[in-house]
């Protein structure tokens, strides 16, 4: 799986600027299912090759500080960073957990000044903004800021989520980078790498506001769970989705941390069977009635087309979840925090309890 109207697709999420190529990744960003699958990777660029797992941070706040990121590159530096750097949705993730980036890049502000959804919590007006769309990132404006660390997602190893290409040898020589892994894994699997993170960087995990996190994701979970077995029983499939201009982009689970996650506790989801780079499959118009359901999870990042832009396409009418009025909101790239997480859990849940078989 795609601030303005400009996203890769991935989940259509950051559609490259006019005039730039449209590589798989920034198919992703901009609007075509990334977000759906779990956004291809970013436009970035990072030295070394793949690697899932990371040691844990060690982390003190005047000696030396460590950390093994999902490339298996190692930071190391005399002290704890300061003057942090992410893009946006690793920053809203870390802020969940007390902690504070002095700058960010990726959809941030829409067009009136407001929050992008993808900001989640933070303070936009507080922050420096390096680049709000795909293909945007100020170097001079980031070495600015004299950056301790630079935080993104990794959605296809080593590259870096939203660090442009034609940038990234030079913004990736300003200071240290830490990637997390948040696709074809388990969504589990990114909120512990952040809640690591976050750890490393001074959070405190056991503090009252942080623990209740935790606690409120395993009671999603749970409730999931539930709703999922009952509407299992009564023959109810979810399908993941994205809309754009010319197509319509059906996501695989297996590709999405959030969509893998929710189908371990149950919930059916309809399996495109001609899936592409991994992550989604690219319907036409025409086609977009290729599979049935009974929920869509439509992709709601701003970059992406919402219901109420999609009443003109006959084939999004025919679909039997939007006839039956059982469209839920989507973010294909979740905030890796157990708050953001646990929000969009009930969200799901909500809608699987008040679905009925349609299709």
């Amino acid at each position: 799986m795609h601030s303005s109207r400009s996203t890769p697709v991935r989940s259509p999420r950051s559609t490259p600027a006019p005039g730039l190529p449209l590589s798989r990744r920034g198919l992703l960003a901009a609007g075509g299912t990334l977000g759906l699958g779990a956004l291809l990777s970013a436009c970035g660029s990072s030295s070394d090759g793949p690697a899932p797992t990371a040691a844990p941070a060690k982390d003190t706040a005047t000696g030396p500080w460590t950390f093994t990121d999902d490339r298996k590159q190692t930071v190391r530096l005399p002290h704890r960073p300061a003057n942090l750097v992410a893009y946006v949705g690793a920053a809203a993730a870390l802020h969940d957990y007390g902690v504070e980036c002095a700058g960010v890049f990726g959809p941030t502000t829409l067009a009136g000044g407001g929050a992008d959804a993808q900001a989640g919590d933070l303070d936009v007006t507080k922050l420096t903004v390096l680049g709000n769309t795909w293909g945007e990132f100020g170097v001079e404006k980031y070495a600015a800021l004299s950056p301790g660390l630079l935080i993104s997602h990794i959605y296809q190893p080593p590259t870096l989520w939203y660090v442009p290409d034609q940038s990234a040898k030079k913004v990736l020589a300003i200071a240290p980078s830490v990637g997390i892994d948040v696709a074809g894994v388990p969504l589990t699997t990114p909120l512990r790498r952040y809640a690591d993170l976050a750890a490393a960087l001074g959070a405190d995990l056991a503090s009252t506001a942080n623990a209740a996190q935790k606690t409120r994701f395993d009671t999603a979970s749970a409730a999931l769970r539930s709703a999922a077995k009952t509407a299992r029983a009564a023959g109810i499939k979810v399908m993941a989705a994205s809309a754009a201009a010319d197509s319509f982009y059906v996501s695989t689970p297996s590709s999405a941390a959030d969509l893998t996650y929710y189908r371990g506790l149950g919930v059916d989801f309809v399996v495109p069977n001609k899936v592409q780079g991994g992550f989604f499959e690219t319907l036409s118009w025409e086609t977009a009635d290729k599979y049935k359901a009974d929920v869509i999870m439509l992709d709601n990042r701003t970059a992406t087309l919402q219901p109420k832009d999609l009443t003109g396409k006959p084939t999004w009418n025919r679909l039997p979840a939007v006839a039956a009025g059982q469209v839920t909101g989507w973010p294909s790239e979740p905030i890796f925090s157990y708050a953001k997480c646990a929000d969009r859990i009930e969200a799901l849940t909500k809608a699987l309890s008040a679905a009925k078989k349609v299709s």
